[in-house]
């Protein structure tokens, strides 16, 4: 058996053949693993559990099928649906996860999170990334017409989409010495995340030790997955 890990789908209206692949995926992979973890940026945006778009529905119907069939599913907040709350999670029969979280797989101690915390590089998007993820702010945003809400995450997506043309590549990739001190803190030598869009599995050396980094890439042309099972971490695309 394996363990199956997925991030940065971006579902959205706008990209109907990612969604229907998603929904293969689940019913034809998924469905064969032990466990799931969607590692953040399922969504292209999330304003809140209360809004109630057919493809949040068709999505969450899909998650608890496949939870219904005894496969367990864990999700850890991205950049793009840190709001993402516990109504969403019962209807899809998610675990919602902490940031940072370590797992025993087959014997292997797994660092996971989404990524963009390792991104150090870059000062502008960790200092909106502190202000977004501020409780206050967001129980507040939380409290907004959703419309006002929805309007508000359109002028954020431009303004990033905007802001990121002029960022250098480098900024935009983790920090070397970021993952070194996660995976020092954790003590654990293999991690897995997603956010940068750049799938690799890379070798490196902590505390005079083998160690790896699993980098998970977006759904944009094609699907990626790492698979876990008690012999490898392999990383697979495959067509929509």
């Amino acid at each position: 058996m394996a363990t199956l890990f997925i991030a940065d789908l971006h579902l959205s209206l706008h990209e109907p053949a990612i969604t229907a692949g998603f929904l293969r995926f689940l019913r034809h992979e998924a469905v064969n693993a032990d466990a799931l973890y969607i590692l953040g940026d399922l969504f292209d945006a999330w304003i809140g559990d209360d809004d109630q778009q057919p493809l949040h529905a068709t999505v969450a119907s899909a998650l608890y099928e496949l939870h219904q069939h005894g496969v367990p599913c864990y999700f850890v907040h991205g950049n793009r649906d840190f709001l993402i709350g516990k109504r969403f999670a019962r209807q899809s029969g998610l675990t919602l996860l902490p940031t940072e979280t370590v797992l025993n797989l087959y014997g292997r101690q797994v660092l996971i999170l989404h990524g963009d915390t390792l991104c150090t590089d870059d000062p502008a998007y960790q200092r909106f990334r502190r202000r977004v993820h501020n409780p206050l702010i967001q129980r507040l945003f939380l409290l907004l017409p959703l419309c006002l809400r929805l309007n508000i995450a359109e002028r954020m997506r431009a303004a990033s989409r905007h802001a990121n043309q002029h960022k250098s590549q480098q900024i935009m990739d983790v920090n070397p010495e970021a993952v070194i001190r996660r995976l020092q803190h954790y003590q654990v030598n293999t991690m897995i995340h997603g956010h940068t869009h750049r799938p690799a599995i890379h070798q490196l050396v902590v505390n005079h030790a083998e160690a790896q980094r699993a980098v998970l890439g977006a759904w944009h042309h094609e699907g990626s997955m790492i698979k876990v099972t008690s012999q490898d971490i392999e990383l697979i695309t495959f067509p929509f």
